[in-house]
């Protein structure tokens, strides 16, 4: 069993994960609000940093502004290219008080912001300056939350190096709260329906506008109440949720459309790494066979540390 894949026990982990989803969707928005719109929304989300999970740099007028959320001094650390730097206290209470600190902190560095202050893709979307409930936090279950998001980035880079075609950044979406990687065969998809609550439905169908293999991890919520790993594809291809993955420990859940693991499952297996990477290739061989892409055109051999992909000379794709 690893020592290095932190305990994550659902119980333990979702009220910190709860009030986490909540600020980080504030600290997206905020990004969202400055940013030029990237393909499938990529440039509104957070990524893994050395101490937790930060926004990419943020323009703001001939500047540019970066949101960290700091996991190992427990702050949401707003810096300037400018140098001045403000804190926010990650810390039990209310949403609408790290709402006002934050905007505050922004104002303070002359980058003061207007964002669509309501949540997203949450059943109950209270407008962050209204949303004065008690909001638990515990800071070594979000050191934890963040340790285990170390280790999974870590093998979904091993992952998407094996990979020729368009493939997302590894990167943590705010709307629910996943750690994803995605890669596409390079066709259009159907018009997505849409339907996600509290989500314009322009956005998700500029999100599904072409075919994808999508895999990524989330602490759980109501309907799968376990840290998990996930794989879907858009459009479904006929047969996917009967398709043979491994490792044994994954199932399809046919309510939600998509492959999961336990986080446990992975943590606790013999090799951990190996566990993870058998679940993203078989799942996505599964979308890519049933769904007929050309897989020897987007494929390639997982990528070598200081080593350049070598290149056939008689492919000419």
């Amino acid at each position: 069993m690893s020592v290095v894949w932190p305990v994550l026990d659902y119980a333990t982990l979702a009220p910190t994960a709860q009030t986490l989803q909540l600020w980080s969707q504030i600290a997206g928005k905020i990004r969202l609000a400055r940013t030029p719109w990237v393909n499938h929304s990529w440039h509104v989300t957070l990524r893994v940093s050395a101490r937790g999970l930060a926004t990419p740099m943020i323009p703001t007028g001939d500047g540019g502004l970066q949101l960290e959320f700091d996991f190992l001094d427990q702050a949401l650390v707003v810096r300037s290219t400018s140098g001045g730097e403000q804190r926010v206290a990650l810390t039990a209470g209310t949403v609408a008080d790290f709402y006002a600190e934050t905007m505050q902190a922004l104002a303070n560095l002359g980058a003061a912001t207007r964002i669509v202050a309501t949540p997203n893709e949450l059943a109950e979307a209270v407008p962050f300056a209204q949303d004065r409930a008690p909001r638990p936090y515990d800071p070594a279950v979000a050191r934890d939350f963040w340790r285990a998001l170390v280790q999974i980035h870590r093998v979904f880079t091993r992952f998407r190096s094996g990979f020729l075609g368009k493939t997302s950044p590894i990167h943590f979406f705010w709307g629910g709260a996943d750690l994803a990687v995605t890669r596409f065969s390079g066709r259009r998809a159907p018009l997505h329906p849409g339907g996600i609550p509290h989500l314009p439905d322009a956005v998700t169908r500029e999100a599904y506008s072409h075919e994808v293999s999508s895999a990524g991890f989330w602490a759980g919520d109501a309907r799968e109440p376990a840290p998990s790993f996930y794989s879907y594809a858009y459009p479904t291809p006929a047969g996917f949720g009967d398709a043979p993955v491994a490792p044994a420990a994954a199932r399809f859940d046919p309510a939600l459309g998509e492959f999961l693991l336990p986080y446990e499952a992975v943590r606790s297996a013999s090799d951990p790494d190996a566990a993870l990477l058998a679940f993203l290739q078989s799942t996505y061989a599964a979308a890519a066979d049933l769904a007929g892409w050309d897989r020897d055109a987007l494929e390639c051999g997982e990528g070598q540390i200081g080593r350049p992909r070598p290149v056939d000379r008689r492919r000419t794709n």
